[in-house]
């Protein structure tokens, strides 16, 4: 079992969740506008939702049918319900043995790697790319909640304050 990984891509998850639910507020207009450094918002978000599968395909062979045909959806509901289906996967995947240095070959052969590095790269690439939205957010004036750790911690019971006496 891989506990400390089950819990970065619960926050994995999570993180997104949170962008969907600022979106849910947002005019289609709105979803259009750019984020940093990579397309719209809603573009950005269905590319990282359509990575995190294929990251997890990539060590499994397992494809979603919307991952095969690599279509984005402006629909929140389908990219939420997409998240919860990777999460799930990765659930699976990281709750059995992990031969984190098993030889992958990627990109139609042309770069090999060990499938620890595919696992880091799910994990950064999904945060570089929601921090690229919060951006993009900030741009129109929407703010989201901190999407650090420590707030899933807090939001989903993993952690808790103390408060410090008088």
């Amino acid at each position: 079992m891989n506990d400390l990984l089950l819990e970065a891509f619960r926050h994995s998850a999570w993180a997104t969740k949170t962008i969907i639910a600022a979106f849910r507020a947002l005019t289609t207009e709105d979803l259009e506008k750019p984020a940093h450094g990579f397309g719209s918002l809603i573009a950005t978000l269905n590319h990282f939702v359509l990575s995190d599968a294929s990251y997890h395909a990539s060590l499994t062979g397992e494809f979603t049918d919307w991952l095969r045909a690599k279509n984005p959806t402006n629909d929140l509901d389908e990219l939420e319900a997409r998240v919860d289906e990777t999460a799930a996967m990765w659930e699976r995947f990281l709750s059995a043995h992990v031969d984190g240095e098993r030889l992958l070959s990627l990109d139609k052969g042309h770069y090999l790697c060990r499938a620890s590095v595919v696992v880091a790269q799910a994990l950064h690439h999904a945060t570089a790319h929601r921090e690229q939205i919060r951006g993009g957010l900030a741009d129109i004036g929407v703010k989201v909640r901190d999407l650090q750790p420590w707030e899933y911690a807090l939001a989903v019971g993993r952690a808790t304050e103390v408060p410090i006496g008088d």
